[in-house]
């Protein structure tokens, strides 16, 4: 099975926009198409930045609950490696080194945020390797 490490603007994407792709990529992960890897401080991320003032009316709450039950569920709760790569962000070293570590892609909106490596890709890339 596939593994997949979804970086928060995914997420918050996927519930901003349910006809996008997305939300596509999170309704296979919550089908349990995918192995959706994380560790503490992603969990942490995601929760902080769902709650925040300016997503609320705008994102179904239960619908967050059901994702983070999902997750503590299904998904893999990955010990990473610390990486010394580059990045332009050190806030998203957490999804590199989880991805990195379990050998699963990292998808994400900013993908010019970590290094060009085959595993980082972006939704519409990663839609497009599942058609392969």
């Amino acid at each position: 099975m596939k593994k997949i490490v979804l970086d928060t603007n995914v997420v918050v994407s996927a519930f901003l926009a349910p006809q996008g792709n997305t939300a596509a990529i999170l309704k296979l992960v919550l089908r349990h198409d995918f192995d959706i890897c994380f560790d503490t401080a992603i969990l942490a991320e995601y929760e902080e930045v769902l709650s925040r003032e300016k997503f609320s009316g705008k994102i179904y709450k239960p619908d967050i609950q059901r994702f983070f039950e999902i997750i503590y569920n299904i998904g893999l709760n990955i010990i990473s490696t610390l990486s010394t790569v580059s990045l332009s962000d050190e806030t998203d070293r957490k999804f590199y080194d989880v991805a990195k570590t379990a050998n699963a892609y990292l998808i994400t909106g900013n993908i010019r945020h970590y290094p060009d490596e085959p595993f980082v890709v972006t939704p519409t890339q990663f839609l497009v390797l599942l058609e392969k």
